[in-house]
Order: structure tokens, then sequence, then C-alpha cells
């Protein structure tokens, strides 16, 4: 398996769909959130179910770690 950074690349195209993979697991994540169901990811090569409640608490914790940058800088 490759484990090169794919934001490295020297095909744009290649380095632009990490963005557009960022986004797509947010919108894949914001539906879940407003349908109260689950995805699976693989975290560290394993698959794990994240509930909804565990997407906002994520969120949530985005959020406050943000925050806390936005203050200490």
């Amino acid at each position: 398996m490759n484990t090169k950074d794919i934001r490295t690349s020297t095909d744009p195209d290649l380095a632009g769909s990490f963005a557009a993979i960022q986004r797509a697991a947010r919108s894949a994540q914001d539906l879940a959130i407003k349908t109260n169901t689950s995805i699976l990811v693989s975290l560290d090569g394993k698959d794990v179910e994240l509930t909804a409640a565990d997407l906002i608490k994520m969120r949530d914790n985005e959020t406050k770690q943000s925050q806390s940058a936005l203050i200490n800088s």
C-alpha cells in the first residue's frame, strides 16, 4: 500500500481529491446527524460504527478546539 500523502502529488487533480474526499465525508456526517443514523468508518484499519450522537460530540470537540486556538493566538 502506498502511504505517500496524496496532497503532495504532482497531479493537481489527485492532490485536489483530498479536499473533495473531506467534503464528501462531512456531507455523509451531516446526513447521518439529520437522520439520526450511524455511519461506518475505518479507523486504524478497523471498521467502527459512529452514531449520530458520536458525530455530534466530535463536532462539539472540533468547535471547542478551534475556539481555544483562536483565544490562544
